[in-house]
Order: structure tokens, then C-alpha cells, then sequence
């Protein structure tokens, strides 16, 4: 049974950073490309970035480019969310999620974690 449990969740004032952390078991995890998602209050779920499985490729959305990174720690079945520059605009539950094939729509990932909120004041 896969299970992702994200973490690393929290308040952060405008302009400050938070790291998030996606660990997952039950899944040959460094074989899968692994997803970041996030869910804005009263909005839909949208694609936040994603990375390869060997970690050589990124996709990130255009309103985090330049301010996100994603990598991942194949030895601790792990993958991880930078954050900097946070925004008020950036306050969501943020999700990390297994991708099927690598892309965007989110009818390519199968298992879900149970997400972690992050709310940015101004």
C-alpha cells in the first residue's frame, strides 16, 4: 500500500521560506516520478512542479518558477518542496502525489498524501 505523508507545513510571514518534505513507502520510489500539488482556500487543486525520477528533470508551474524547487533523496524514498519569496497568493494545502508519466493533469498520479497546510501572511 503506498503511502506518501507530507510535512514541513506551517506560518510563514511574506517574503519568508518554508521546506516541505513528501516521505513515501509502499512505492519503488526511485523509479517514480513524484508530484507537488496544492489546493488555495475555496479553489481547485492545481499543479505546483514535478521531478524525474533520477531527479535530471523539473516542470514547475509559471507562478513558482524561479522561487520553488523540488528535489528528492532516492536513499530516503523522500522528495522535497522549496519554497522562497512566499507569497500571501502561495497559502494552500500543499500535497505531493506519485506521477504515472510525467506530466501535468492530475488524472496522471495516482497516490496522494493527506497534505500539509501552509498559510503566508502579509
Amino acid at each position: 500500500q503506498v503511502q506518501l505523508v507530507e510535512s514541513g507545513g506551517g506560518l510563514v510571514q511574506a517574503g519568508g521560506s518554508l521546506r516541505l518534505s513528501c516521505a513515501a513507502s509502499g512505492v519503488m520510489f526511485s523509479r517514480e516520478s513524484m508530484g507537488w500539488f496544492r489546493q488555495p482556500p475555496e479553489k481547485e487543486r492545481e499543479f505546483v512542479g514535478l521531478i524525474s525520477w533520477s531527479g535530471g528533470s523539473n516542470d514547475y508551474a509559471d507562478f513558482v518558477k524561479g522561487r520553488f524547487t523540488i528535489s528528492r533523496d532516492n536513499a530516503k524514498n523522500t522528495v522535497y518542496l522549496e519554497m522562497t519569496s512566499l507569497k500571501p497568493e502561495d497559502t494552500a494545502v500543499y500535497y505531493c502525489a506519485v506521477a504515472q508519466a510525467f506530466g501535468r493533469d492530475t488524472t496522471l498520479f495516482g497516490a496522494w498524501g493527506q497534505g500539509t497546510q501552509v498559510t503566508v501572511s502579509s
